[in-house]
């Protein structure tokens, strides 16, 4: 199987059947985040462990792009703590916004799979919609992101 081709499947079934989709009651952290450019809407909610993720939901809807990129974050994100969690979202930043080549496919996993859309600029802002909801529960106070009036991306890591 070419690459491409593994690329349209991997989207699809990330799509088709999206992981952790089920609502987490009193999550710890949560933010929302919209593209209504492309009409993107993710719920992301998160629960600690300590200080690593032990449960981890993501709820809505949106094209192929956005709910697989968010379905596979939120994989990537089980059992990591805060600092595993921004080396992830400053490697994929790189990866997917920046286009570079010089990423940590390591750190990365099976995220890297995602590496075309840099290539589809429409779709940037698809594939960081769960991303930025990530960021606002981290790093933010937990309020929505709209990714056409506030920011485009997540920052990187904030140390």
């Amino acid at each position: 199987m070419d690459l491409k081709a593994l690329y349209r499947e991997v989207i699809l079934d990330h799509y088709k059947a999206p992981r952790n989709t089920t609502p987490l009651v009193q999550p710890d952290r949560q933010a929302d985040c919209r593209n209504p450019s492309c009409g993107d809407k993710i719920k992301l909610q998160l629960k600690f462990d300590n200080d690593r993720v032990s449960e981890v939901a993501m709820l809505g809807n949106g094209c192929a792009i956005s709910q697989a990129s968010a379905s596979m974050m939120t994989e990537a994100l089980k059992g990591k703590t805060f600092a595993e969690i921004d080396r992830v979202v400053e490697e994929f930043r790189a990866m997917i916004v920046n286009g570079s080549t010089e990423f940590d496919r390591q750190v990365l996993g099976d995220l890297v799979i995602l590496e075309g859309v840099a290539k589809l600029h429409a779709r940037v802002k698809c594939a960081m919609c769960g991303w930025s909801a990530l960021d606002a529960a981290l790093h933010g106070d937990g309020s929505d992101v709209n990714l056409d009036e506030d920011r485009e991306m997540p920052a990187s890591s904030r140390g």
